[in-house]
């Protein structure tokens, strides 16, 4: 009887671990069960979190996830997690709107561009309007406002797992070594651009923050608001600032196609280039450049080539994990 009672007990408390009753153990100590959502946040968490975390990010890469809407599904995925790590910034709201309802009492969510920038350093522009009351989210085209995202998740995960607080301390150190080298060969790059010639026309306003660190000129975005295609008239008018300042190269998205650029590059005779990523890091997961420092360094070459720059300061930059061993992530396709 006494051996039946302990078997009983073993089941019972195995299955207790495996319905998310908190984090489980590891070799490592504790194993943290982490969700996040667009893939560059998924990477840094992943430079922090190294072996000692499980990693699932929900948006899928290559998706606008500014509309995209989390499948049923996914409330299993955030009824599991430690921690849901979210951009902010107004950016995930349906994802968000599923998390109320499907975390666990007490799961706390870190708002990372809430926390990384002060109110008064928020940006609006052509896509995010001052009127709108919502800033522009894309914070971690900065390689310095993404470092601040690490320094946000290492707190936070010190915080649930403090058994392994140097561990985290130790990857953060290495990431931060990374971000020096990856802003200093961005300099490099710009810097090598014709001054007049700083200038950017995008599709979809994400570099708002970059070209503010790196002293470029946002000239424009052709998405508005509402995710709509511009008006006949707001297309006129990109194509005239374009001749007038003679920009040899303007910047279309993988993720957010649209023959309005195209025109704009035959009217103006610039060069389309359409091969910028936001949030869609390039190559496979596991892939040499699957990586936020990855994404940085493919963008940069595309960019820096296009506005007549040179790009070499780039080709040293390492862009694989900070960290020994495999990771525990799930990047969805």
């Amino acid at each position: 009887m006494r051996r039946a009672h302990l078997a009983i007990t073993l089941v019972l408390v195995m299955a207790l671990a495996s319905c998310g009753g908190g984090p489980t153990s590891s070799a490592g100590g504790v194993e943290l069960r982490i969700v996040t959502t667009v893939s560059p946040i998924t990477s840094i968490a992943e430079n922090i979190g190294g072996t000692r975390v499980r990693i699932t990010g929900i948006v899928p890469e290559g998706v606008n996830s500014h509309t995209f809407e989390p499948p049923p599904s996914l409330a299993k995925t955030l009824a599991e997690a430690d921690l849901l790590i979210v951009n902010g910034l107004f950016l995930e709201e349906p994802a968000l709107e599923l998390a109320r309802t499907s975390l666990r009492p007490g799961v706390p969510v870190l708002s990372l561009g809430d926390s990384a920038i002060a109110r008064d350093e928020w940006l609006f522009d052509f896509s995010f309007p001052g009127s709108g009351g919502r800033p522009n989210p894309h914070l971690w085209p900065d390689p310095v406002l993404a470092l601040r995202y690490a320094g946000l998740i290492r707190a936070e995960f010190a915080k649930l797992d403090p058994e392994n607080t140097s561990y985290y301390a130790g990857n953060y150190a290495a990431f931060s070594q990374q971000i020096d080298r990856l802003d200093a060969a961005i300099r490099a790059s710009v810097a090598s651009i014709p001054e007049k010639d700083r200038a950017l026309l995008t599709y979809h306003d994400s570099w708002a923050y970059f070209a503010r660190r790196y002293g470029l000129q946002v000239i424009g975005a052709v998405q508005p608001t509402d995710f709509s295609e511009p008006s006949a008239r707001e297309v006129a008018s990109l194509i005239e600032q374009v001749k007038a300042l003679g920009v040899p190269a303007v910047f279309g998205s993988e993720v957010f196609p649209s023959p309005v650029m195209g025109q704009i590059a035959r009217e103006t005779g610039a060069a389309f280039v359409d091969q910028l990523r936001d949030d869609d890091l390039p190559g496979e997961p596991g892939g040499p450049r699957h990586s936020y420092i990855g994404l940085m360094v493919q963008n940069m070459e595309v960019m820096v080539a296009a506005l007549g720059g040179d790009t070499s300061a780039l080709s040293n930059i390492q862009t694989g994990f900070v960290f020994e061993g495999s990771p525990l992530t799930v990047y969805p396709q």
